[in-house]
């Protein structure tokens, strides 16, 4: 039987994932965490078969933690579960260490394919949204784009500016202060020529960014 840890800041996240894993004898929950400090202190303990992550928490990110994992455990696979889009962060995710990237809507049946897939056979779980996303970029000609450029935290920092929150919203969104999202934003604007809010707003809409 495989082991897991499930990391996600919301209690009733976790425990519709139990549910749906609950329905299989494949695994079971060795572990939860709501944020990467607890997770950490976890795999002091003992390393699961799996981690189960989700990408937007408060501190450390998703993808900051599958960093932060790639380093300190480089055999230990991580599924993310994110509620954004494919086109939004899966392929983020995957440059970072993911073994997975499933959509939070898509919580049944897939989410036990892909922890088969991923313990059992020792393979990435690409759905065919990841795959097209990883064709479209290996196929592209043109450039990189250019939110391509911006850090994790600078991305979504564009992407909640773009939302219409302000400054202290996204500083409480991502847990941090007002000083560094003004940061975040001035370096948003030197990496993508972007000069205003409108701006920003009107690119990540053309480029469709925006759930």
């Amino acid at each position: 039987m495989k082991n897991k840890i499930i990391v996600d800041d919301h209690p009733l996240v976790r425990e519709g994932i139990k549910k749906v894993i609950q329905k299989t004898m494949d695994f079971q929950i060795s572990g939860e965490a709501s944020d990467g400090n607890e997770l950490m202190a976890l795999l002091r303990d003992e390393l699961p078969d799996i981690v189960i992550l989700d990408i937007s928490m408060p501190g450390k990110s998703g993808l900051e933690l599958l960093k932060d994992l790639k380093s300190y455990f480089p055999q230990l696979p991580a599924l993310i579960l994110s509620i954004h889009s494919e086109k939004r962060m899966a392929l983020r995710a995957i440059k970072a260490g993911a073994w997975g990237y499933i959509n939070k809507s898509e919580i049944t049946e897939e989410l036990i394919n892909a922890l088969r897939k991923i313990t059992l056979q020792k393979r990435r779980y690409i759905n065919p949204e990841v795959a097209q996303q990883l064709a479209t970029q290996i196929n592209d000609d043109n450039h990189e784009h250019l939110y391509e450029s911006l850090s994790d935290r600078e991305f979504q920092t564009m992407l909640l500016i773009a939302s219409g929150k302000n400054v202290s919203r996204i500083a409480d969104k991502l847990s941090l202060s007002a000083p560094t999202i003004y940061t975040y934003r001035r370096r948003i604007k030197e990496k993508t020529g972007l000069k205003t809010n409108v701006e920003i707003t009107r690119y990540v809409m053309e480029n469709d960014l925006l759930e």
